[in-house]
């Protein structure tokens, strides 16, 4: 349900076929709003499409300028502008001491979390300054917040979408567009199970074992849920949040340690 004179806004999110991106595009939707996504994973934009006919819905890596050209043209065509964007798209990447980590490896994880972004952004900006309006919403992570051991290329990565939002708050802010960041901290989802893992993997450390390390760490004793990121989302796109730029936003249960 729309609150009291809200009106349909055109939202776009990345990555928005699966976990957090599909939770944002459905909250959206529900709310009656225009939605498009992209996501590498073609099976399940195919999926969405076909539980959404009405989204703008298409294959593209966002590490790919000229997919990603093709996608935000469609919008713009579409849509003549944006209002939302949600640079959600990420991977977790490799973990294991930096000593071992591949440098391909790392560079992916750098490209999807950060170069990603910056494809997505630079496209957002220009629309968005040409209107007058608009608001991004950028995905970060605990990790952007804090050090994160043995996962060093995605809180390199995470740490920058910080940085970008920073300064993207101040180059759009008097062009009237509101830059934030969400901090997940652990999420409910396949992605955390292949985290977890992927980092039993590295230092053979039991995988209930580090699950319950992630829980420990935080004040609530919990993990969060893509709703619980959906909430801040669709809160951030409302007028109540008209003032609300430059922010990164943990939505974590308070993390008080790394584990």
């Amino acid at each position: 349900m729309r609150g009291a004179g809200m009106s349909a806004q055109r939202v776009l999110i990345t990555a928005g076929a699966s976990g957090i991106g599909l939770g944002l595009a459905r909250r959206f939707a529900e709310r009656g709003d225009c939605v498009a996504i992209c996501d590498a994973d073609a099976d399940a934009v195919a999926q969405v499409q076909a539980e959404f006919p009405g989204f703008i819905a298409r294959q593209a890596d966002v590490t790919d300028e000229t997919q990603m050209n093709a996608f935000l043209g469609q919008v713009e065509d579409a849509w003549g502008g944006v209002d939302v964007v949600c640079a959600n798209a990420g991977v977790g990447g490799p973990a294991g001491r930096i000593e071992d980590l591949e440098y391909g490896a790392w560079r992916d994880c750098v490209a999807v979390n950060l170069f990603g972004a910056f494809l997505t952004c630079r496209w957002a900006a220009r629309v968005m300054r040409t209107q007058g309006s608009g608001l991004i919403i950028l995905t970060s992570s605990t990790a952007g917040m804090f050090g994160y051991p043995l996962r060093s290329p995605y809180a390199a990565a995470k740490w920058g979408i910080v940085g970008l939002t920073k300064t993207l708050a101040m180059e759009l802010g008097p062009a009237g567009v509101r830059v934030n960041c969400i901090c997940p901290g652990a999420v409910e989802g396949d992605r955390m199970e292949r985290v977890l893992a992927n980092e039993s993997a590295a230092t053979g450390t039991p995988v209930e074992e580090l699950r319950a390390s992630y829980v420990d760490c935080t004040s609530l004793k919990s993990w969060v849920s893509v709703d619980d990121l959906a909430d801040i989302a669709l809160f951030l796109a409302s007028p109540a949040a008209g003032k609300i730029s430059g922010q990164i936003l943990a939505v974590d249960g308070h993390t008080e340690s790394i584990n």
